[in-house]
């Protein structure tokens, strides 16, 4: 039996470690991460079923251009000549080894721990990431040793793409170098992998291994079959209780490795000391404590023009920055957390790269230009930027800084700019046509858009006219003239939007107008907006009841599905292909992060009442206890089935998601 701990040391489950168990096990996430972007993920069985699954993974240009460098190891413990293989790994139709079934524990502090029950000893293995530089440690701790053994560590090298899939080929060679192995790809002077060991001899014995399957890539309908190379082994004897660690890096060719003389003592130092900084904001609250470590795991460095900036990765294993993820993010993974120097690097970043009043949707995977293609990310960083002043109350960062790529993308959204993206002659913002997928629920696939809303859409026309009124509110002491402009703007818009939104035959929002005066009833998450923003132009009765109809149809345990039940066009599963899985996307799925809005709503409708407040928290508690019991542990996921039992899928942790739960739980929580 495996038993699963949380954190702070307390069990919090018991999984079978045959039969059924190991399904249960595979489908449980690890995930460690530095402050590059680079990271390290698995399974709680030690068995990689993502092509993103592996020891180490890179980022050749914090925190792009990422290289799988380490995918797993192989690891056999001898004893009375009886081999003992602790890891697993998966191939068509089996497991070999099934190193699960001496698994007895697990849990994740600043690393992740294994604890193996090997009837003549106690071995925990432990995985630690660096936390500033693309370096792991592998650690074996032998303890109640009752004879000598021997362990043997076999490494397995990607050393590619970590987008991509390996078969059998002659780009990869290794040398000794300095008592273990450089490995190099042909053609890549960006990256080395060096792998080492200062209590374990390394032997010569280069192999490649075909066919690793990965399930979850085969449950995706992608390619799932990947062939890794070898270099060798390292082994070492164990006549006694021992430490034995393997360190793996990477990086540039004649760069000295950031293994090469770290000390494993001061690596837990540093790793406990970052961990130390992402919650000393937390005070004794354990739940805070927890989601305040998730939430460190987003922030990450990028580098633009040679200078360090911080940014945040949208979600792992697949995702960078994007712009609508970062600031719906920042709320809950910045400022809750009293992070605010890191908060005003994040929006400094973004507002330097504001062009024609936009800001990127997203940045390059490869470090190339940045893509410009969404109507709602702009309104969400001019919603962060007064946010943050509000809670950090940084006026000079405000007015110097973040005030004028404000004003600049009001302006620009107000008299046009890409995809034709304008203020209509009512006031409200209109943009894109039948080519464009420009909101938030932009899955498109095969030329076919599955949730076209070009024209008016509900959320960004609240949020547009949230920010008239943010402007119109900071120029009120200070300028009379320019709190008038954005006054009369948001007064215009206001009421524009009650009368093109809002729907007495239904009782809700309509969720988008388009140009031609199309209107789409469809009944769907995007109006709780209108509720949750620090301005609303709707009524008393009006809030109530989308937050009513919202509770009713959309909220399930973890998080609001985009689309009722009732919809002929509703999909209960997100699975299957590309294809299928992007149709499924924004038709029912339902959204973590959507939790915060609505929580928000629900209790700004309810004065905030104990009542409300208490049932509130018990809407929350399936994520809550998401964080520790399922998925991957200590992170939220992306998006759950919208059918019963809602089981996570998508990205595994997910920036948004973890954001709006703790923004939620610290709502809930205060006066």
């Amino acid at each position: 039996m495996l038993i699963v701990r949380s954190n702070a040391g307390s069990v919090i489950d018991i999984i079978p470690c045959s039969g059924k168990g190991i399904d249960e096990l595979i489908n449980r996430e690890w995930l460690l991460t530095n402050s590059r972007g680079g990271f390290s993920c698995g399974t709680i069985a030690g068995c990689n079923t993502r092509r993103y699954h592996g020891l180490l993974t890179g980022t050749a240009n914090p925190p792009a251009n990422r290289t799988l460098g380490l995918s797993t190891c192989m690891e056999t413990v001898t004893i009375h000549g009886k081999a003992c293989d602790i890891n697993t790994l998966e191939f068509e139709g089996c497991f070999a080894p099934e190193g699960h079934k001496f698994l007895n524990g697990f849990d994740k502090d600043v690393g992740v721990h294994f604890d193996y029950d090997l009837g003549q000893a106690w071995l925990r293995k432990s995985i630690y990431l660096m936390p500033d530089a693309d370096g792991v440690a592998v650690v074996y701790d032998f303890h109640d040793v009752k004879c000598e053994m021997d362990i043997a560590v076999r490494p397995f090298v990607g050393m590619r793409d970590f987008h991509a899939m390996q078969k059998i080929n002659d780009d990869i060679s290794s040398e000794l170098h300095d008592g273990g192995i450089c490995v190099k790809r042909a053609g890549d002077e960006t990256n080395e992998l060096f792998i080492h060991s200062d209590n374990m001899w390394f032997e010569g014995d280069g192999q490649w291994w075909y066919n690793f399957l990965y399930r979850k890539e085969r449950q995706r309908q992608q390619e799932c079959f990947e062939d890794l190379w070898s270099p060798g082994v390292f082994k070492s004897h164990i006549d006694g209780p021992s430490r034995v660690v393997l360190w793996a890096s990477m990086c540039r060719q004649g760069e000295v490795p950031p293994t090469a003389d770290m000390d494993i003592d001061v690596l837990l130092d540093n790793l406990v000391l970052r961990e130390n900084d992402w919650t000393r904001n937390a005070g004794s609250d354990e739940t805070l404590k927890r989601l305040f470590a998730a939430a460190g795991q987003f922030v990450v460095e990028r580098q633009i023009e040679g200078k360090s900036s911080y940014t945040i990765l949208a979600g792992y294993p697949w995702f960078l920055d994007w712009g609508r993820d970062t600031f719906i993010s920042l709320d809950g993974l910045l400022l809750c957390t009293g992070r605010f120097d890191e908060a005003a690097s994040v929006l400094t970043t973004f507002a330097g790269a504001v062009s024609e009043g936009m800001i990127p949707n997203r940045f390059d995977d490869y470090g190339g230009e940045a893509h410009y293609n969404s109507i709602d990310a702009s309104m969400w960083f001019v919603h962060a930027a007064f946010e943050y002043l509000r809670k950090s109350n940084d006026k000079q960062t405000f007015s110097e800084v973040l005030l004028p790529a404000c004003r600049e993308i009001m302006e620009r959204y107000r008299s046009g700019t890409r995809f034709g993206i304008h203020a209509d002659n009512d006031g409200l913002i209109t943009g894109g046509d039948k080519e464009t997928q420009l909101t938030w629920m932009d899955a498109k696939c095969s030329g076919t858009a599955f949730t076209p809303r070009y024209g008016k859409a509900v959320e960004v026309n609240a949020l547009w006219y949230s920010n008239l009124c943010n402007l119109a509110e900071y120029y009120r002491d200070s300028d009379d003239e320019q709190s008038g402009y954005f006054g009369k703007l948001a007064e215009v818009a206001g009421e524009s939007f009650c009368r093109v939104f809002w729907n007495e035959d239904i009782g809700y929002l309509n969720d988008c107008v388009r140009p031609d005066g199309e209107i789409d009833t469809s009944m769907r998450p995007n109006q709780i907006y209108a509720v949750s923003l620090p301005f609303t132009p709707l009524s008393r009765g009006q809030q109530k009841c989308v937050v009513g109809v919202v509770e009713r149809e959309l909220l399930t345990a973890h998080g609001l599905r985009t689309l009722n039940a009732g919809d002929r066009r509703y999909i209960g599963k997100y699975a299957g292909g590309q294809f299928d899985r992007d149709k499924a996307y924004h038709q029912g799925t339902a959204w973590a992060h959507l939790t915060g809005p609505f929580i928000e709503a629900y209790l700004r409708i309810n004065n905030r009442s104990k009542e409300s407040k208490k049932k509130a928290s018990k809407y929350l508690a399936p994520l809550l206890d998401h964080v520790v019991g399922s998925g991957c542990v200590g992170s939220v996921s992306e998006i759950f089935d919208g059918d019963a039992p809602h089981d996570p899928k998508g990205c595994f942790a997910q920036a948004w998601a973890v954001a709006e739960v703790l923004r939620s739980y610290i709502l809930i929580q205060g006066s």
